[in-house]
Parts: structure tokens; sequence; C-alpha cells
């Protein structure tokens, strides 16, 4: 826990004027439910922005570089259409379409399932790979801006994150 002293020498948070303003309104319970969803939410877009922004002279978009890092770490770089959707929690028509721009790009390549043919296996290609690596290095290398904000901390936020999201049932593979 901060000591006041410690909380004023930070940057002005957005969300402090909520907090003092919960009582003095009478809103029932207290505002840490609130502020916690608003925090995570007003983080999510922040960085969700911060990193389109560095993915595009990369160009790629977001849902790109998470198809194509975690193509990168299948067994043999390949993966069925549907286990995309459901490891990254994508709805699979938004996952169709990214691998449609993949595919327009070199970066992936898509055949039918040997076996099943309602089943699309996708496949990273060897630019598909490096354009991941690339992605990834400028991730960790970035030092200014949002994303320079989590710099040294990226394990440290997994593992908060991680404690959460075990927590709300975020357990299927």
């Amino acid at each position: 826990m901060r000591t006041p002293a410690e909380r004023r020498a930070e940057p002005a948070d957005p969300l402090t004027v909520v907090h003092t303003r919960w009582a003095e309104e009478g809103m029932a319970g207290g505002p840490w439910p609130f502020l916690a969803m608003c925090s995570l939410s007003r983080l999510h877009q922040i960085l969700a922005r911060a990193l389109e922004d560095r993915l595009k002279s990369l160009e790629l978009s977001r849902t790109g570089y998470f198809v194509l890092t975690t193509l990168a770490l299948m067994n043999g770089g390949r993966a069925l259409l549907s286990t995309l959707g459901r490891l990254m929690m994508i709805h699979p028509t938004t996952v169709k379409l990214t691998v449609d721009q993949l595919e327009r790009a070199g970066l992936v390549t898509r055949q039918r399932h040997p076996h099943d043919r309602r089943a699309t296996v996708v496949r990273i290609t060897e630019l598909g790979a490096e354009r991941a690596r690339a992605a990834n290095a400028a991730l960790e290398n970035a030092d200014e801006g949002p994303l320079g904000g989590l710099a040294g901390r990226h394990e440290e936020l997994f593992d908060a994150l991680r404690d959460l999201r075990l927590a709300t049932g975020d357990t299927e593979f």
C-alpha cells in the first residue's frame, strides 16, 4: 500500500475523482468493483492503441500479431482455424478475416484438413515467422509511450493478471 506522500508524487489519475465522489453521491456499495473494471477497460484501450501503432510499421494488425505469434508457438507452426479462435478468444469470423489478410501478405497458408473436410488448417510461412519475431522484438524493446511504461514489468504484469484470469475461470485451452 502506498503512503499519501507517494500517491501525491504520482501522475494525476483520472479515476481518482470517481473514488472521491462515490460517497458524496450516495452510491450504494463501495467504489472498488467499478474502479477495477474502469481501470482494466482504460488500460486495455490505451495498450491496444499503442500496440496497433507499434505494429503498423510491420504491416500487422493486433489480431494478425496474435495469430502469427500463436502459430509460431504451435507444434509445426500450424493450427485449425477453430483452435486459433478458441485459444485467442476471438470470434471465428474475425479469425477467418485476419487469416485472409495474412494469407494475402504471404505470412500464412491455409489448406483443408486431410481427414475433416469441414476444418481448415493454417500454417505460418517462414516470412510469417520472421514477422512474428520482429514484432515481438519491437514490443520487448519499446522504451517510450504506453508500451514503454511496461518496460521491465512484463513478467510482473503477467503474474498479477494470471492470478486474476484463473480466479475468473480462464482455464479453457
